[in-house]
């Protein structure tokens, strides 16, 4: 059977243009100077593929293409292989049998029994007088599988081929044991597809394949096509599109076991013991190997595993290496279910110095249920998900319940797999089947891991906000007092019970909430903030914003990813999120291997809202909608309304005015039906904003009043905070002075303008704008633009000088005015700001001052993304950098490049940087 079966119709040859290259090339030379190449590669890369293509490409060009292939279990046929060949092609089968030696291996001369040297000289013969009229390709696929004799003749004729216009492909397989020798031959190594060309093949040839199981396939199969092709078509259904559960090994198809296992069966059966404690150890560590074969067998054992390069030791890092991970996956494959428990309770000994790896190996030994392993199995998962590995947490809670003797506990277990998996993983799907499971075996369990589950699933299936509220509230109040917090599922329920009053809204949902906490012995940091310093942080302390500070100084070096989006989330409305860009960045990166995907949906929409202020609005675009498409991929509709909010605003500032209705409206219908007061703020804003833009101050001031009456803070109406500019603005251009005034007042007695330099330059200019006199107005606003850093929110810094150039303007000052307008226009343009920047402009004309030539026609038509892109390149990070930088694969980040750079008019990385600094001086 040939390894990489298939052919270019099976998708093998995605990914492999340098490949093609290459044998496009030898095959060129074989008309002019012959010759030989060898392909050499691991089972299942796709040498087939690649020689079927370059035999098409042979007999295109007018090639003479003869054919033979090896098969593994008729080596032993003298001469099969050459027969093969020399019949492949009738015209060449009648001149072979002109020659006696070649006629004696075609089976025409029976009584001829020629040597190896006689047939090597037949053979040569008659390639070189085939080559005379004809150039002729010989093509050897699977050689390592040749009979002996024309394995021998073969690799002589492979060397005497130059000169000739004859050539030899073959295609050898690593580390198989071979009669044909392609030592000394020209070799050209097939390696692993790169990650975006086995994204690609998936997507082709398995187009409704989960993103999910999209990524944990391409992982197992390590850029192997075979695998990539097989591993898919082996699961169910209902486990491609994700809507069930993966097994923690996938399963491995005939066809993938028969190529990876066929050398495994040939091993003693020491090594082969080996082999299946490396396997299922996983780490690879030889100590602990070592430890568990003890008297059975010797590491020295793996010497025959290493030389048909199954396994590779690393002797310097006491390290075993499977040489691919579905050569692992055969191992355990071939084992049997009693060797497998038996290796298992080894290793649990090996590992006794550290419970969690332990509890693991004693989990998988265990044939029946014992509360003792299940217990540390709950340890495991518990320290699991502190480290932020929300699937492993996931599986070890299940099997904990599987071990779980008692009802309660199988039922209790399985309903905190279940909110764990939805506060980590994203598999909020699969949590109505573990609470049914959970409710089967114990009817009347009506746990705090229960009601977080469930919760969870309401809020994001049907967005039930008062349910979600009752059920949470009903199992907080079932705990005995005072609330022990130390209760890891008690403190879930009240932090989710919390994200339901924020997304009510109402202050008889915070009542319950308060009431609660009152009750509890000691509060942790993360929830004590989420309720001052996001749930209501206009009536947060100073003690409350410098406890937050405090948290963020420790969050360097954390692991866990749902500490980093609670602390995060609590410093969004206090400008906070730059202090913790590092473990933000890295937990959203999380979601792109399809680990902890919940967590990484909200550090996306954190960050990008901190992009939104900061000014990097392609990397906001860029990040919202890798968030929003995690959201759709894992139904998750309530957390998508953050992005969509930042979507919405980048929409509205930069004068795409549909596209920040249609998302306006989505929210508001949301919203709607369920009291959802905060999307219906997200709704409000975008509106507001939307309204800005085009000027229609009437509706601005519509649509801010539904966050918070002028003049008032709301309690619980969190969102306020970052409307302050925008609902000033709207209700000072409508003839609402004092409200305005009321407004500002309001924000500096609940301390606003001390919580961030933002704030205080929000304040400043907020309060500049209700100024009846200009000399006021005009020292407020340039105290606005003195606040130290003003600059690092571009936006609201250019509206500022904005509103200082039209006072200016309007005091008879153009000069003074003409300055901070073109800079505030300027900066509106590097935002794409347009509707904003026309109205600077706007006022530049009305000051006498041409602005016409300011912006020409002629820049680049770049996208924001572009821009982005070419940005970071500049500065010389690589493709890859600036993917995990923007959530991008390093294909896409090629792909922009490859387009801008026309556009740039250059044509290489090392031009970006002058072509930018071009750019930005033509548009100043």
């Amino acid at each position: 059977m040939s390894d990489g079966a298939g052919d270019a119709r099976d998708g093998l040859l995605v990914g492999r243009d340098a490949d093609l290259g290459r044998l496009g090339a030898f095959l060129a030379e074989v008309p002019r100077r012959g010759g030989s190449l060898a392909l050499v590669g691991e089972p299942g890369v796709g040498k087939s593929a690649l020689l079927a293509a370059v035999a098409g490409s042979a007999e295109a060009a007018g090639m003479r293409v003869l054919r033979a292939d090896g098969v593994q279990y008729r080596a032993q046929l003298s001469y099969g292989a050459l027969r093969q060949l020399l019949t492949s092609v009738p015209e060449v089968r009648a001149r072979a049998a002109e020659l006696p030696p070649l006629a004696g291996v075609l089976g025409l001369e029976h009584d001829a029994a020629p040597g190896h040297r006689t047939v090597v000289e037949a053979a040569a013969a008659l390639a070189a007088a085939l080559s005379r009229d004809r150039p002729a390709l010989l093509v050897l696929d699977d050689a390592q599988w040749l009979d002996r004799s024309s394995a021998v003749v073969l690799g002589h004729v492979a060397r005497r081929l130059p000169g000739t216009a004859t050539g030899l492909v073959c295609a050898v397989r690593l580390g198989e044991e071979s009669f044909f020798d392609h030592n000394g031959l020209p070799l050209h190594e097939l390696g692993p597809l790169p990650e975006a060309a086995a994204d690609e093949l998936l997507r082709r040839r398995f187009p409704t394949l989960a993103s999910r199981v999209r990524r944990r396939v391409i992982a197992e199969a390590e850029g192997n096509p075979l695998a990539l092709l097989e591993l898919p078509a082996a699961l169910t259904e209902p486990q491609r599109r994700a809507s069930q559960a993966l097994p923690k090994r996938l399963p491995l198809p005939q066809r993938l076991q028969s190529t990876f296992a066929s050398r495994i069966r040939t091993l003693p059966p020491a090594t082969r013991h080996l082999l299946l404690v490396a396997a299922l150890e996983g780490s690879g560590t030889m100590m602990i190997v070592r430890r568990a074969v003890a008297g059975r067998c010797d590491p020295k054992h793996l010497a025959p595993a290493e030389r048909l390069r199954l396994v590779r030791v690393d002797d310097d890092m006491g390290r075993v290496h499977f040489r691919h991970s579905l050569i692992r996956s055969a191992v355990v494959e071939l084992s049997t279910s009693d060797q497998r428990r038996g290796v298992h309770r080894a290793l649990a000994a090996a590992w006794a110095a550290v419970p969690e790896r332990r509890a693991w190996h004693l989990a998988q030994a265990a044939d029946e249920p014992d509360e003792s392993i299940a217990a540390l199995l709950e340890e495991a998962a518990d320290v699991g998900t502190r480290r932020g590995d929300g699937p492993n947490a996931v599986a070890a809670l299940v099997r904990s319940a599987e071990l779980s003797p008692a009802g309660d506990a199988y039922a209790r277990r399985l309903a905190k797999a279940a909110y764990v998996g939805a506060n980590l993983t994203g598999d909020v799907r699969d949590v109505p089947r573990l609470l049914h499971d959970a409710r089967q075996a114990s009817p009347d369990a009506d746990s705090p891991a229960v009601a977080v589950a469930a919760a969870l699933y309401l809020l994001n299936s049907y967005g039930d906000i008062d349910t979600a509220h009752r059920l949470l509230s009903g199992a907080v109040a079932l705990q005995p007092e005072p609330y022990d917090l130390t209760d890891a599922t008690l403190v879930e329920a009240l932090t989710t019970l919390l994200m339901v009053c924020v997304h009510g809204g109402r202050r008889e949902l915070w009542s319950e909430l308060d009431a609660a906490l009152a009750k509890c012995a000691a509060v942790p940091d993360t929830l004590y903030l989420l309720r001052t310093t996001f749930g209501d942080p206009a009536r947060a302390r100073p003690a409350d914003w410098a406890r937050l500070d405090t948290a963020i100084r420790t969050l360097p070096g954390t692991a866990d990813p749902v500490r980093i989006v609670r602390i995060a989330t609590a410093a969004a409305y206090g400008d906070r999120l730059h202090a913790m860009e590092a473990p933000l960045r890295l937990t959203a990166r999380g979601g792109l291997d399809g680990q902890n995907v919940f967590p990484a949906i909200q550090a996306s929409f954190l960050w990008s809202s901190h992009a939104w202020f900061t000014g990097q609005w392609a990397e906001a675009r860029q990040v919202a909608e890798q968030g929003l498409r995690w959201c759709e991929e894992m139904a998750y509709p309530l957390r998508s309304w953050t992005g969509t909010f930042v979507l919405a605003c980048l929409h509205a500032a930069c004068g795409e005015y549909a596209r920040a209705r249609r998302l306006a409206d989505r929210m508001d219908q949301w919203a709607g039906s369920r009291r959802g007061y905060a999307v219906g703020c997200y709704a409000a804003h975008a509106r507001t904003l939307t309204a800005l833009s085009l000027g229609d101050f009437d509706e601005a001031y519509r649509h801010a009043s539904r966050i918070t009456p002028p003049g008032t803070f709301a309690p619980f109406a969190g969102h306020a905070v970052w409307a302050v500019l925008d609902q000033v603005e709207a209700t000072v251009r409508t003839g609402r002075r004092d409200e305005a005034a009321a407004h500002v007042r309001a924000a500096r007695e609940a301390g606003l303008d001390a919580v961030s330099p933002r704030l205080a330059m929000v304040l400043l200019a907020s309060a500049a704008l209700t100024a009846d006199r200009d000399d006021e107005a005009v020292r407020g606003f340039g105290q606005a633009l003195a606040v130290e850093g003003a600059e690092r929110w571009p936006f609201d810094h250019a509206r500022v000088q904005l509103y200082l150039g039209e006072r200016l303007r309007r005091s008879k000052a153009p000069g003074r005015a003409g300055h901070l307008l073109g800079a505030a226009a300027a900066g509106f343009e590097r935002l794409g700001a347009r509707p904003w920047a026309d109205r600077a402009n706007k006022e530049l004309r009305a000051c006498g001052i041409p602005v016409a030539a300011r912006f020409p026609p002629g820049g680049p038509a770049l996208t924001p993304q572009q821009w982005e892109v070419a940005r970071l390149a500049a500065t010389g990070l690589t493709n890859k950098q600036i993917g995990e930088r923007l959530l991008l694969s390093p294909r896409t980040v090629s792909t922009h490049l490859h387009q801008l750079f026309p556009k740039l008019g250059i044509t290489s990385r090392a031009a970006l940087r002058d072509a930018l600094d071009r750019t930005e001086e033509r548009r100043a």
